[in-house]
């Protein structure tokens, strides 16, 4: 199985080209080209083996839910020339991301556990247990950082005060955040599915607020399975779920948390295998569909051929 973790193409039209921490982005004129590696993600750090058919999935994952928005909010997609690609409309992205939570887990529940009662300004009830579900789901924006670097809780007040966005264009964020999130979830419930907490990118496009980047993929997304969620809880036993959390479960296993002088574990074949296993199986619970795997030794050719057709054909 092969895995692209690279990209260097140059593309009709081509002016320049941003390489993410999963993908690589290059500009068109006024489109750009997304392109959805298999490298993939843990605590900031890109780790050194990609994982194969990820980055089809996570392309295909969010171009199925950015269609089943389209009525809530403008989003940039306008096509998927290649299963690993997307190609939109180009946006002046903001610089924070909207993280919203309808659960306590992850990261708050671990700032919950060592005493933190706010988080981004929110305040949170006491007495709360880990992936207890909240009154109602709360917005815990960060900002958005470059590679290497950390996102930072961020609060409303404080993106605000800094000019991040204006209260009225925070307002239309909040309100489409908390939009798309209740679609997500009805969509995963659909599924057996609970959509636990997820992040949205959102930009302007001429002067109007659109949604950019990927949406309810297992790598902006956590979610668990609906059966059995009140048994264990009551039980207080780990929920059985469908994210990335395992990733950074074995990385902190095995004593890596993206820390100063810590070491990414060894990423066997056996590890990248499961890994890809375990995607597959994100996908086809999430989408309710049969994977369909795109085989190909030469990736990089194959999606260099389908871009260039569709964009030739503008």
């Amino acid at each position: 199985m092969s895995a692209l973790t690279k990209t260097d193409f140059n593309f009709p039209g081509q002016t320049q080209v941003y390489h993410g921490k999963v993908r690589d982005v290059y500009s068109v004129g006024d489109r750009l080209v997304m392109v959805a590696s298999d490298r993939i993600s843990a605590f900031d750090v890109v780790l050194p083996k990609g994982i194969p058919f990820k980055g089809q999935m996570l392309n295909q994952i969010a171009a199925k839910f950015l269609d089943a928005t389209a009525d809530i909010c403008p989003n940039w997609k306008t096509a998927t020339p290649d299963p690993m690609v997307t190609v939109g409309l180009r946006c002046e992205g903001f610089a924070i991301e909207m993280i919203v939570r309808g659960y306590l887990c992850g990261s708050a529940w671990r700032a919950y556990k060592s005493g933190v009662r706010e988080i981004c300004g929110v305040q949170l009830p006491e007495g709360m247990k880990e992936n207890q579900k909240f009154p109602t789901p709360i917005i815990t924006p960060t900002t958005k950082a470059e590679i290497g670097e950390h996102d930072a809780d961020i609060s409303k007040e404080e993106i605000l005060a800094q000019g991040l966005a204006t209260p009225e264009e925070y307002a239309l964020l909040e309100k489409y955040t908390l939009a798309l999130f209740q679609r997500g979830t009805e969509i995963a419930a659909e599924r057996g599915l609970i959509l636990v907490d997820t992040k949205y990118e959102f930009g302007k496009h001429n002067g109007e607020i659109y949604l950019m980047d990927e949406i309810h993929t297992p790598d902006s997304s956590r979610y668990f399975y609906s059966e059995g969620y009140e048994e264990r809880f009551n039980a207080g036993e780990p929920q059985r779920q469908l994210s990335k959390e395992f990733v950074r479960e074995w990385l902190m296993e095995n004593g890596f948390q993206g820390k100063e002088g810590q070491q990414v574990p060894e990423m066997t074949d056996e590890i990248v295998e499961g890994i890809s296993a375990r995607y597959i199986e994100l996908y086809e619970h999430i989408t309710g569909e049969t994977f369909k795997r795109e085989e190909g030794e030469d990736l990089h050719s194959r999606i260099e051929k389908n871009v260039c057709e569709y964009l030739n054909s503008l």
